[in-house]
């Protein structure tokens, strides 16, 4: 019995598509510096306006580029909320590390990062509003709020501390942080209008409200 042995060729697959190449972005230091100024220029827009409202071509104009010079640092309004968002959880991050080593009791290392926080927004500009970050992709909102969940787990620690060593009456702590956050979330919105306003000014404020109280 004779097998037919049937002469198989190999087909040859396409060569794979060549990426689209997008525009080389300078790594020098003076394009690091710009990309910093655009963020915090945004952030400020993005906080007063919404992400909805805050355009690019207004972003521009407040730094005096055309917004076809700020997409060479940014490819668009998402990619660049997405950078003032992780800017703005560096910071914070940053800022409650520090707090935390420098030690202290519970209530003292809350009154610290939040005096903290209003120096470095005095003297860098404002963090990002982070009520809302839906508008990010599915795989940016995903590092977006499990990085915040671990700042917020931070200070929560921070009042389980002072409720331990007694500079923080009992109280239920997961709680107490949704009120504090809320309530720094907001300082970036509307402390800006108030004329004449200090970080000192604003110390004693946030002083009698959360931690003090309001009843004499």
């Amino acid at each position: 019995m004779t097998t037919t042995t049937k002469k198989t060729t190999s087909k040859k697959l396409p060569a794979p598509a060549t990426e689209k190449k997008s525009k080389a972005v300078s790594q020098s230091a003076k394009s690091d510096q710009k990309r910093g100024e655009i963020v915090r220029v945004a952030i400020e827009i993005i906080n007063s306006r919404s992400y909805a409202q805050a355009t690019v071509v207004d972003i521009a104009a407040a730094l005096n580029l055309r917004d076809a010079t700020l997409y060479h640092y940014f490819p668009d309004k998402l990619s660049l909320a997405y950078a003032c968002h992780r800017h703005s959880l560096e910071r914070f991050e940053r800022l409650l590390l520090a707090t935390d080593a420098a030690g202290g009791n519970g209530a003292h290392k809350l009154r610290q990062l939040i005096r903290d926080m209003l120096d470095d927004s005095q003297a860098n500009g404002p963090l990002l509003y982070f009520g809302d970050f839906s508008y990010l992709h599915a795989p940016q909102r995903k590092v977006i709020g499990a990085w915040g969940e671990r700042m917020r787990q931070h200070l929560i620690k921070f009042l389980q501390e002072g409720m331990k060593d007694g500079s923080i009456i009992q109280c239920e702590p997961e709680l107490v942080v949704h009120l504090l956050i809320g309530m720094l979330i907001w300082l970036g919105k509307w402390v800006p209008g108030v004329p004449g306003l200090t970080v000192d000014r604003l110390m004693t404020a946030i002083d009698a409200v959360a931690f003090r109280g309001l009843d004499k």
